[in-house]
């Protein structure tokens, strides 16, 4: 039987990716993001072990890996800048805005509890629309600069 087995590194690669995309504000929390990768390495070996097949231990390990980090509050309001304020932004500017304003919206996502799938419920699109004015009066008091 031939070993397909994944080390830690290869997860951490893959997790640091998608933090660096989805949740850039926690792109240097090193130790959690070692700490998931060997918790998925070890994850995909023990599946593998137990002699499930390849995709079933990647999906195993996947689970484990992105636990809690499907919903983002970054791509959130990226989502909203692109949709609703194409006009005001060059298209390179809106990570950059959101990155600036993210923190500023903490109080409007801690009225929500935002699941993984927290997507894909009515109260997303109160979310929405609750950032969607927060950022046209952030910009009307302080500009896009």
């Amino acid at each position: 039987m031939k070993n397909y087995n994944q080390d830690s590194s290869y997860y951490q690669v893959k997790l640091q990716d998608h933090i660096d995309s989805s949740f850039p504000e926690r792109s240097g929390d090193i130790k959690f993001i070692e700490q998931r990768a060997r918790w998925a390495a070890n994850a995909y070996d023990g599946a593998f072990r137990s002699g499930n097949h390849i995709n079933k231990c990647n999906e195993i390990a996947d689970y484990i890996l992105y636990e809690g980090l499907h919903f983002s509050r970054f791509d959130t309001l990226f989502e909203v800048l692109t949709y609703e304020f194409s006009d005001v932004f060059d298209e390179l500017d809106f990570r950059d805005f959101a990155l600036k304003i993210i923190p500023n919206c903490a109080e409007i996502f801690g009225h929500y509890e935002l699941t993984d799938d927290f997507a894909y419920t009515t109260d997303y699109d109160l979310l929405y629309t609750e950032l969607t004015g927060f950022i046209a009066i952030w910009i009307e008091q302080n500009g896009i600069r």
